[in-house]
């Protein structure tokens, strides 16, 4: 499937308005424009969701990505595009929805 690189820089929400960000340092195998490429070796975490339910916060905490079938790897890993499919959790591992790419890195595209 055809997408745009995600890096270290994209900017990414969770369905509720929380950001996600790279719990772990991209780093080595490939760099784009400066940024580190993200796999889906790397973990990403949500901050400052306000998803409530029935008044109880239960917020996005964390992002699973299932890499695409691209074939394209970084230190062994597939990468992961603005189409790669996700979804956001809570604490409890209650799924939440998928997360919103905003901003990908768009020089470099996998077709």
């Amino acid at each position: 499937m055809p997408g745009s690189l995600l890096d270290a820089a994209a900017v990414i929400g969770c369905p509720h308005g929380g950001r996600v960000t790279p719990a772990t340092t991209p780093s080595g195998g490939a760099l784009s424009q400066g940024a580190a490429v993200a796999t889906a070796a790397h973990s990403y975490v949500v901050t400052g969701c306000p998803h409530t339910v029935a008044g109880v916060p239960s917020p996005c905490v964390l992002v699973r990505w299932t890499a695409d079938g691209s074939g394209v790897l970084v230190d062994g890993a597939p990468v992961l595009l603005d189409t790669s499919a996700a979804q956001c959790f809570s604490a409890a591992f209650v799924p939440q929805g998928p997360p919103l790419v905003q901003a990908a890195q768009r020089k470099v595209t996998v077709r």
